[in-house]
């Protein structure tokens, strides 16, 4: 193994901050050799995997059909392509096969045409009111810096690029003006953060696009969008704990955004429009698990006290999110831990969608009608595959449109279920599982256990043809929900960050602990795998308590959590002390470093470990899982290996075609088996 002299600095590998270094370019592939050797006695294993993966997969497939702005659209995958097409078409034959279809985008064409080797991301994809032009954005390393075309379809149907190119553009939202002649997006600063909206106008060159808004702040990002019913463009900034809304009118954009209401410390507030109403998603007035509000769109919707209740606050309801209709609201909530779907119509009656008590998850699909009567949502769960639906919104007649080819597989091999635990102050907490039916539930099967538990996201559990393997090899797998995701409503929140941030890491250790004295799993055969901010879950877990685990998977780890955040020069630096807190204070710089898994990296016998990193990550630099590997390894006290592999020309998210994801998978997976 390769490895540069370290220095006497308190930090010995600190130097692996510079991705432009040789010799970090050269150590990390010396790294990466380090795996594959560590790999080949497995690759028949691995060969097996990724075969069962492919083989639950229909390689050639389309989506159900979309009507939009007088056409329907679809997407395709085609046996042998890593990457998608897309197509269109005005009509439908009686199979719901498209009739005189038009291929929009051959992402494998595209790729090619951008030199794209080993990554290719397609960001916008966003058509003008008339459906005349499309603008579409691609990256091609992963460093989430977007280039974005526009491309116009003709009347014979094909189409043809314009000369538009707009490069440097963030991946947060488009928006386009009525009459297609305005096209806006975003921009990041130097640090990542996007934070800049500009307006584009079409057939012109990028250099004379106008900077329409700026956030200053740096604890705020922006986004643009469109309201359901395409009336107004929307400019959102928001932080951490806090938000602001700027509208534009989609038929006159030119002039200056009007402010909703301006930011207060702590007020989280999202706005759309429903036809002669605004509405409006706010945590204002105590309400903690959000509530909402309407007015008329005529009134003076910049006066606070204008607006109205519509739907009041529920602890322990949390709502994520509304979509208006012309005639309902859809609001996307968790309840009891729970995803849900709950119909609100004009006249205060409502309806939630009936899914069943089996732990699942339930989201919109596209429903870009704004005048539907009929809703199109989709399921999945631990135990089956993605499903998609219409339901009628005032019967509930439902109707099955799709469920996700998967070939091979039998449903009804397997079984999920929700268990409780008790963390280590009292507090229950949810953990969901899967297994085979034929897998004894007797402490001795392998297990595991996934977890995040940061930024108030909620993870709901979903089905993985992955996953599959390890279940017909007599595993089971357990979803934490530790404190510090949303999944019991703000409170749950909070009361796993800043300086409770302890209590996630004490919930997942405690779920660890329940799924082996209550004979879920063995106690000698359990793995840890978390990937980001669950990456720092899984490096606090293991560096307090390494004896618990027989393996940990830690993909792309934020895990020198101190180091990175002290630095404000860093990508993303500074809006993550509202989630964290600021190092170089107390009480943060004691909380924080008693956590921090690289700084508590200390002589121990550490389980097998399998850390990943994309050299072009934004969001986790390479240095921190290539910091962690080698203090691992210089101080680790035991012989179980400690494997890293980097991805060289990707980013946070890792390869984006969908064979090398599958192989990737293929990999870990065959890494749990042979450490469990």
């Amino acid at each position: 193994m390769w490895s540069r002299p370290t220095g006497d600095t308190p930090d010995d590998y600190a130097w692996m901050r510079d991705i432009d270094d040789p010799e970090l370019i050269e150590y990390l592939n010396a790294e990466n050799r380090f795996a594959d050797d560590f790999f080949a006695p497995h690759e028949d294993t691995i060969e097996t995997i990724f075969s069962e993966i492919k083989s639950r997969v229909q390689e050639t497939d389309q989506s159900t059909p979309v009507f939009n702005g007088g056409w329907w659209y679809v997407g395709s995958t085609i046996e042998g392509e890593s990457y998608g097409r897309h197509h269109r078409s005005p009509t439908l034959d009686d199979d719901s096969a498209l009739l005189d279809a038009v291929l929009l985008m051959d992402e494998n064409v595209e790729a090619a045409n951008a030199g794209a080797v080993d990554y290719f991301d397609v960001g916008a994809f966003d058509a003008c009111h008339d459906h005349t032009m499309f603008a579409w954005s691609f990256d091609t390393d992963g460093n989430e810096r977007y280039q974005m075309r526009i491309r116009r379809f003709l009347d014979d149907g094909s189409f043809i690029d314009l000369d538009d190119d707009i490069p440097d553009v963030a991946n947060a939202g488009t928006a386009w003006s009525a009459d297609g002649s305005l096209l806006f997006y975003v921009r990041a600063d130097d640090q990542e953060r996007p934070c800049e909206v500009w307006r584009h106008e079409v057939g012109t060159d990028s250099s004379g696009d106008v900077l329409v808004h700026r956030e200053d702040d740096e604890r705020f990002f922006v986004e643009i969008g469109e309201t359901r019913s395409d009336a107004w463009i929307l400019i959102h900034a928001g932080s951490k704990t806090s938000s602001e809304v700027r509208l534009l009118t989609s038929s006159d954009p030119t002039g200056d955004p009007v402010l909703v209401f301006p930011r207060t410390d702590g007020i989280e507030y999202q706005v759309d429009d429903w036809g002669d109403r605004l509405v409006m998603v706010t945590n204002s007035d105590g309400a903690d698990d959000f509530r909402i509000l309407d007015i008329d769109v005529t009134a003076d919707w910049t006066d606070p006290t204008a607006w109205t209740e519509f739907v009041p606050h529920q602890a322990g309801r949390r709502i994520i999110g509304v979509e208006p209709f012309e005639t309902h609201l859809v609001v996307y909530e968790w309840s009891d831990a729970q995803p849900r779907l709950r119909l609100l119509f004009r006249d205060g009656a409502e309806r939630v969608i009936d899914l069943g008590p089996e732990p699942h998850d339930v989201n919109l699909s596209a429903n870009p009608e704004w005048t539907s009567r009929t809703l199109r949502f989709a399921t999945q769960s631990m135990t089956v595959p993605g499903t998609l639906y219409d339901e009628d919104v005032v019967t509930g007649e439902r109707t099955l449109l799709r469920r996700i080819p998967t070939p091979n597989v039998n449903f009804d091999d397997y079984v999920a279920s929700r268990m409780w635990t008790s963390s280590a102050d009292g507090t229950a907490v949810p953990v969901d599982i899967v297994h085979h039916v034929d897998t004894p539930l007797d402490g001795t099967a392998p297990g595991c256990l996934y977890g995040y538990g940061s930024y108030e996201a909620s993870m709901p559990p979903w089905f993985s043809v992955g996953r599959l393997s390890l279940l017909d090899r007599g595993f089971v797998w357990a979803l934490a929900h530790p404190r510090g995701g949303g999944e019991l409503g703000r409170q749950w929140y909070l009361d796993g960050k800043l300086e409770h941030k302890q209590n996630t890491f004490d919930d997942m250790l405690a779920t660890a602990r329940h799924l082996t004295d209550a004979n879920v799993v063995a106690a000698d055969r359990l793995a840890l795998r978390g990937g980001s901010a669950g990456g720092l879950l899984v490096g606090a877990c293991v560096t307090q308590h390494p004896e618990q685990f027989a393996a940990v998977v830690a993909e792309v780890p934020f895990v020198d959590i101190v180091n990175t955040i002290s630095d404000p020069s860093l990508p993303l630096t500074v809006t993550e002390w509202e989630e964290w807190g600021d190092p170089r204070t107390e009480p943060f710089a004691s909380i924080m470093l008693a956590y921090s898994p690289y700084d508590n990296t200390v002589a121990a016998d550490y389980p097998a470990m399998y850390v990943t990193a994309g050299l072009h990550d934004p969001r986790v630099g390479v240095h921190e899982p290539a910091k962690w590997v080698a203090r691992l390894r210089a101080v680790g006290t035991g012989d179980r290996p400690v494997v890293m592999h980097t991805e060289m020309g990707a980013g946070h998210g890792g390869p984006t075609g969908r064979y090398e994801a599958w192989r990737d998978e293929a990999r870990t997976l065959a890494f749990l088996l042979a450490m469990t």
